[in-house]
C-alpha cells in the first residue's frame, strides 16, 4: 500500500472539443493546452491540469491521484494489477502507473509533473460580521464573470459493490474513512467519505468516494473556488450562459462545503465548492444515516 497525497485530475471524452472548451472556461478553468485530440485545463493553483477532455464518445474516462514521492510511485508499480511506470505525454510531463478498478474505471497514480506558476486570484473579501467588523472604509465590489477555480478537490463514482471497491482503493492508496453512510442496518455501509492519510497534516474531509447505489458510473467531480462570493458569481455566470444547473446552492452536513452543482454539455456533474472541513489522521470515523449524508445545513441538495 502507498499513501496518495491528493487527487490530481479527472479525465473525460467528448465529441466536440470547442463546445467543451467554452463550458470549461465559463466554469472557471483555464486552458493550459489544446490540440485536435485533447484539452488540458488547470486551476489557479500550481498544477499543469486538473481536467482532461479527449476527443471521442462522451463519457468519464478516469481519475488520477498524486503519489507523495518517486519511491511511492515505484511501490505503486509493484501493487497487484499495476502497469509498468510510463512517461506522461501531457503538459508538465511526469510519470504514472495505471490501474483498472473492480468496475472498470481507469485509475492513475502520478508523480513528478512540473508545476507551473500559480495564477492570480482576487483576494478574499473582508467580512463585516455582526460581532466582528473587519471592512472599514472599503466598499465591497465583487467581480462578475466566471469564478477562478483553484483546484480539484474530490471525485465520486458509483460502483457495483461498495465493500469490494472500498477495500480496493483503501488497500492500494491508503485512504482513511472520514464518515461512513449506511442504509437500513448500521452494518450495511453503502458509501464512505474517504480522505488522504497525511499524518498530522490537515487535508480535505474527502478526496474520493465510491457509492454502492444506483447505476455504475461517474457521479461528480468537485472544484474549489476562493470563497462564497466566487460560488455565487459563478452561479450567476453559468445561469446567464444557459448551462444546466444540477443542485444547490447550499452547505453540506458531511464535509460542510458550500456547494453548487452544474452539468457539462454531456451531462457530467461538476461542483463548485468552498469552505470545507479539514481533518488529519487522528479524526475518528463517524457513522450516519442517508438523511444526514444528503442533508444540508442550509440550502437545497438533489442527489444525482
Amino acid at each position: 500500500m502507498i499513501k496518495v497525497k491528493d487527487v490530481s485530475y479527472v479525465r473525460f471524452s467528448a465529441p466536440d472539443l470547442d463546445r467543451m472548451e467554452r463550458f470549461l472556461t465559463d466554469f472557471g478553468l483555464t486552458i493550459s493546452a489544446r490540440d485536435d485530440e485533447a484539452i488540458y485545463s488547470r486551476g489557479t493553483d500550481p498544477s499543469p491540469y486538473v481536467h482532461v477532455t479527449e476527443r471521442g464518445e462522451a463519457g468519464f474516462r478516469g481519475v488520477a491521484f498524486e503519489a507523495d514521492s518517486a519511491d511511492d510511485l515505484e511501490a505503486a508499480a509493484a501493487l497487484d494489477g499495476a502497469s509498468a511506470i510510463e512517461k506522461i505525454a501531457a503538459p508538465g510531463g511526469g510519470r504514472r502507473v495505471r490501474f483498472v478498478d473492480p468496475d472498470g474505471f481507469r485509475v492513475e497514480v502520478v508523480h513528478g509533473r512540473e508545476e507551473p506558476p500559480a495564477l492570480p486570484v482576487p483576494p478574499p473579501s473582508l467580512v463585516n460580521r455582526g460581532s466582528r467588523r473587519e471592512r472599514r472604509g472599503q466598499l465591497l465590489r465583487v467581480e462578475s464573470g466566471p469564478p477562478r477555480v483553484k483546484r480539484l478537490g474530490h471525485a465520486v463514482v458509483r460502483v457495483s459493490d461498495f465493500r469490494t471497491s472500498s477495500e480496493w482503493y483503501r488497500s492500494r492508496f491508503g485512504f482513511l474513512p472520514s464518515d461512513d453512510v449506511y442504509i437500513g442496518e448500521k452494518d450495511n455501509v453503502v458509501t464512505s467519505f474517504m480522505r488522504c492519510d497525511r499524518g498530522e497534516e490537515y487535508t480535505d474531509h474527502h478526496t474520493f468516494l465510491c457509492i454502492g447505489l444506483g447505476e455504475v458510473g461517474f457521479d461528480h467531480a468537485a472544484f474549489e473556488v476562493e470563497d462564497v462570493d466566487a460560488v455565487m458569481t459563478g452561479h450567476d455566470h453559468l445561469v446567464n450562459a444557459g448551462y444546466e444547473h444540477h443542485a444547490g446552492i447550499g452547505r453540506h452536513v458531511l464535509g460542510s462545503q458550500i456547494f453548487d452543482y452544474w452539468r457539462d454539455p454531456w451531462g457530467h456533474v461538476l461542483e463548485h465548492f468552498c469552505d470545507g472541513d479539514l481533518l488529519n489522521a487522528s479524526h475518528q470515523t463517524e457513522l450516519h444515516d442517508p438523511g444526514t449524508a444528503l442533508g444540508t445545513q442550509w440550502g437545497s441538495f438533489i442527489a444525482p
